[in-house]
């Protein structure tokens, strides 16, 4: 889409003082505006095909497997198998939702189809750029923590109350992945490069305590899973699912924190250094 179509990033910007001017122009609603506009026309059976993914697993490992398994250790309490990958599945959801959205769409926009150049060309700032892919981001994660929160509710695998806190704790996850994924996309240069996200991507989903419980690894394996983000997001999910709420779970929340400042900074910091030199 040309920029004189961005209709809503035509009009003049809000001034911004201190050390956000010249990076945001207090416009990402617009940069929003414009991708919803763009799902809607072309990429919807996109976005929809993406959510089945992580319902095959968990009818076929949750329920089928499970039903051989039975329980699994949680903190000290039995928990059967297929709530105890339902809340795992859920952060993987997140994740994909959010990384597809912020490294393949955000590369084709950036190397290929201009767009970046377009925007920032308007009233926009790079951060307005930023956040507004970041938000388009959270929206897939957003429906696809949703939908699956429905299939887990259908089937009777949330056992507390606090599971409807799953819903923003997903889109926490998808938050962190999101801001970071769009900084680590600003520095690639061909497709190729996107085949690196891919090789972090599948040991997360396997080994970030995904179908089996971390305590299964020797302990320098444990704290390597530890150190990725994914596993962070599986703990977190996990305990608001089951009720098992442990303190560690402000440290989840201190990790992805902690993405996302480094995320949005880097990300904007790097849409600056390309197109408004």
């Amino acid at each position: 889409m040309s920029a004189s179509k961005l209709t809503p990033m035509e009009a003049p910007a809000p001034r911004v003082w201190g050390p956000l001017r010249g990076l945001y122009g207090g416009r990402t609603h617009a940069v929003v505006a414009r991708g919803m506009r763009v799902i809607a026309r072309n990429n919807w059976l996109i976005v929809l095909t993406g959510f089945f993914e992580p319902v095959f697993y968990l009818l076929s490992m949750g329920l089928g497997l499970g039903a051989l398994i039975g329980g699994v250790e949680f903190y000290g309490h039995e928990v059967p198998y297929a709530a105890y990958i339902a809340p795992a599945l859920m952060a993987v959801s997140a994740m994909n939702g959010a990384i597809y959205d912020s490294t393949m769409n955000v590369f084709f926009k950036m190397r290929y189809g201009k767009i970046y150049e377009q925007m920032l060309s308007t009233s926009l700032g790079p951060m307005d750029v930023a956040l507004g892919e970041i938000v388009m981001a959270l929206f897939r994660g957003l429906l696809y923590a949703s939908g699956f929160m429905v299939v887990t509710t259908v089937l009777g695998l949330n056992l507390s109350w606090t599971a409807l806190l799953a819903i923003p704790a997903a889109m926490v996850v998808a938050f962190g992945f999101a801001s970071f994924g769009l900084a680590i996309t600003s520095y690639m240069k061909s497709f190729q490069h996107l085949d690196l996200v891919w090789f972090m991507m599948i040991p997360m989903f396997l080994l970030s305590a995904t179908f089996f419980p971390i305590s299964v690894y020797p302990e320098w394996a444990q704290w390597v899973i530890m150190a990725f983000p994914l596993w962070h997001g599986v703990d977190m999910i996990r305990q608001l699912t089951t009720g098992l709420i442990q303190p560690s779970i402000w440290v989840h929340l201190g990790y992805f924190a902690v993405m996302i400042l480094l995320g949005v900074t880097m990300a904007t910091k790097r849409l600056k250094a390309l197109f408004l030199r």
